[in-house]
């Protein structure tokens, strides 16, 4: 007998920041499971790219650009994805960047280049695809937050506060979307070996036995890590789940691990 409380067949997915890491894996999970899915990036090249690898048959998988922080640009995708797929089911957003320094030599241009993609584009995104669900009295949508959101890491402040925002903001639209038929939770990856975290743990081993020892299940995530928890939050399996953060992160938000003798 086949179970469908975990299918995603023949949802229209949209994900934004999918052309690498994270949100390319949640991606593949989506269109391995039959589900329409549309993703989005910066650079034309890397998008179709990617999207071609996806669903290499030549399945339902478009690419897009779009770069979230420009908001016409984010309601123009959206009402693409509506024109020519109907509906949008699920949104997985997934777009972000970084900049690793002390907080007093963030300057205001790095602060917004950091803000403007992680929190306003996020939202802005999120609107623009709740009003569409809101239109069809259901949808799910995941935001990607992070451990930072959990406790925030040194030399990463404005990321750190933004995915911060992006918990309140996942709340906040939960509760004002729940009764339109829309929820809305969020996945917050801990360590994990993207292509943007490479510098924190390659040829460092140092990072990787500190990184090991506060992960109970002793090992780094992988982008993959997070396509079960995307495919759960997107299915009728979470129909009673809104508002909330699901650390995907081996353990590391249950404590910390002392330096000290057994």
């Amino acid at each position: 007998m086949t179970d469908n409380l975990f299918s995603v067949k023949d949802q229209v997915v949209l994900i934004s920041g999918a052309s690498r890491g994270i949100g390319r894996a949640i991606a593949q999970g989506f269109a391995d499971r039959e589900a329409t899915v549309v993703i989005t990036g910066r650079v034309a090249e890397s998008i179709e790219r990617t999207a071609g690898e996806i669903c290499p048959e030549g399945g339902t998988t478009r690419g897009k650009v779009c770069d979230v922080a420009d908001t016409p640009a984010v309601r123009r995708v959206v009402d693409e994805v509506v024109d020519e797929f109907g509906r949008i089911d699920t949104l997985v957003n997934c777009a972000g960047v970084n900049k690793r320094m002390n907080i007093e030599d963030y300057t205001e241009e790095v602060y917004d280049s950091i803000t403007n993609v992680n929190i306003r584009g996020t939202f802005m995104m999120a609107q623009a695809v709740g009003r569409v669900m809101i239109r069809a009295g259901r949808g799910s949508q995941i935001q990607i937050d992070s451990l930072n959101s959990h406790r925030p890491l040194s030399r990463v402040g404005p990321y750190a506060m933004s995915k911060a925002a992006m918990s309140s903001m996942t709340r906040s639209m939960a509760m004002e979307w729940g009764p339109l038929g829309v929820r809305v939770n969020a996945i917050a990856p801990g360590f994990t070996a993207t292509e943007l975290a490479r510098p924190l743990w390659e040829n460092r081993p140092e990072m990787n036995a500190w990184r090991e020892v506060n992960t109970p299940v002793r090992r780094i995530g992988m982008p993959e890590d997070m396509v079960g928890a995307a495919i759960f939050l997107a299915s009728e399996a979470s129909s009673f789940v809104t508002g909330q953060i699901l650390y995907v992160d081996g353990g590391t938000s249950c404590g910390l691990f002392w330096p000290i003798d057994e």
